[in-house]
C-alpha cells in the first residue's frame, strides 16, 4: 500500500466531506458510552476504557450485531440522545464533514419501550445544538433490523410517520442481511409518504439482495453494496443508472465481510465506473472515522483526484439542496486545484 506524505494528509484534512452512511448509535464514543452506563447503572456492560476496547472486538458480523444491540441499551431518555448527537456531530465537524445523513436504529429503541417521540426530541435537540456550535448539517434515516421481519419495519415506519420531524429524509433497513423482498410493502408506504429508499444490501449478502433492493424497494442508494461486484450485469446496471453505493472499507474488514483491507473492492468499483461514496459506518466501534477512510482509500491505490471524486460523489448523492451541492462541489474542486499547484 502507498505511504502517506504531509501533502496527502493535508489534502485529506482540507477536503470538504459528506457522510451518508453512519449510524448514530454506532457513533457512540467510549466516554459517552461509559458516562451513560454509569448514569443508568446498567449491569453487564463495560465499566472502563479497556473493557470498552475489548467489547468492540468483533469476530464476525453476528458478533458485531450482538455488541451493537448491547450498546444501544445505554440510551434511555431525551438527554441521552441529545448528548450522543452533539458528541458525534462534533467529531464529524472536526474532520471537515459539512453534512451527514445519519441512520437511527429506531426499532431497537421502540422494542425497549422508548417512544419515538423521545428519540426524535433528543436527536433534534442535539442536531440544532450541533448546527449552532459547529455549522454541520444533520439529517436522519430511521431504520429497522431486517432479521426482525417486516412487522418491525411496519412499526418503525408508523412511528416515523407519527412523530418524525422534517429532518427525516429516508427510510432504511439494516441488521443481519436477509432477503429484502418481504419489505416491499413497507417500502411502498415509506416512498408514498415522501421518504427516500435507503436500504443496506450487498454487505454480507450477494448481488441478489442488491437487485431486490433496486427492483422491489425502489432503492435510490445502496448501503455498502460491495457484493454487487460478483454480478457483471448488476455492475453495468448500477453504473448506467448512476445509483450511488455508500461504501465503508474499514467496517467491511472489521465485520469480516472482507477478509483483508488489501482485498477490498473499492478500487475496482471506481474502475468500473460506479458512483461510490466513502463512509465510516460505526466509527468508534470500528476504530476509524471518515478521515481515516480517505487515508485507507489512498493506501489502496487511489490518487488525489480519486479522493476528490469520492467527495464529490458524496455531495451529489446527498439530499442537500441544489445550491448547497454546487457550493460544496466547488469547494472540493478548489482543494484539489490547490493540491495540484503544490
Amino acid at each position: 500500500m502507498k505511504p502517506f506524505s504531509p501533502p496527502v494528509e493535508r489534502f485529506i484534512q482540507d477536503l470538504p466531506k459528506v457522510e451518508l452512511h453512519v449510524h448514530l448509535e454506532g457513533s457512540m464514543s467510549p466516554p459517552v458510552f461509559l458516562r451513560l452506563v454509569e448514569k443508568h447503572g446498567i449491569p453487564g456492560l463495560p465499566r472502563t476504557p479497556e473493557e470498552v476496547a475489548a467489547h468492540y472486538e468483533f469476530r464476525d458480523f453476528a458478533r458485531f450485531i450482538e455488541v451493537y444491540v448491547a450498546s444501544v441499551r445505554v440510551l434511555r431518555d431525551e438527554e441521552d440522545f441529545a448528548l450522543l448527537t452533539v458528541d458525534a456531530a462534533q467529531r464529524l465537524a472536526a474532520q471537515n464533514v459539512r453534512y451527514a445523513e445519519v441512520h437511527i436504529s429506531l426499532y431497537n429503541h421502540l422494542s425497549r419501550g422508548i417512544p419515538a417521540a423521545v428519540v426524535f426530541a433528543g436527536v433534534e435537540h442535539g442536531r440544532r445544538e450541533a448546527e449552532r456550535r459547529h455549522g454541520i448539517r444533520l439529517r436522519w434515516i430511521p431504520d429497522f433490523p431486517g432479521d426482525y421481519g417486516a412487522e418491525a419495519g411496519e412499526q418503525t415506519l408508523d412511528a416515523v410517520l407519527a412523530d418524525g420531524p422534517p429532518s427525516v429524509v429516508g427510510f432504511g433497513v439494516g441488521g443481519v442481511e436477509v432477503d429484502r423482498a418481504p419489505f416491499r410493502e413497507v417500502y411502498d408506504r415509506a416512498r408514498a409518504a415522501g421518504l427516500h429508499s435507503l436500504p443496506h444490501a450487498g454487505e454480507t449478502g450477494g448481488p441478489q439482495n442488491v437487485w431486490t433492493a433496486l427492483t422491489l424497494l425502489g432503492a435510490e442508494r445502496i448501503g455498502h453494496g460491495i457484493g454487487s461486484m460478483a454480478d457483471p450485469r448488476l455492475v453495468d446496471h448500477l453504473g448506467s443508472e448512476r445509483i450511488p453505493l455508500d461504501v465503508a472499507p474499514t467496517s467491511n474488514v472489521r465485520t469480516r465481510a472482507v477478509a483483508d483491507i488489501a482485498e477490498h473492492p473499492l478500487p475496482r468499483m471506481l474502475e468500473a465506473g460506479l458512483v461510490v461514496t466513502l463512509n465510516s459506518d460505526d466509527p468508534p466501534m470500528f476504530g476509524t472515522d471518515l478521515v481515516n477512510e480517505y487515508r485507507t482509500a489512498y493506501a489502496l491505490g487511489l490518487d488525489l483526484p480519486d479522493l476528490a471524486l469520492l467527495a464529490r460523489n458524496g455531495v451529489a448523492a446527498s439530499y442537500l439542496d441544489a445550491a448547497a451541492k454546487r457550493e460544496l462541489a466547488a469547494q472540493v474542486d478548489a482543494v484539489l486545484a490547490a493540491a495540484r499547484r503544490g
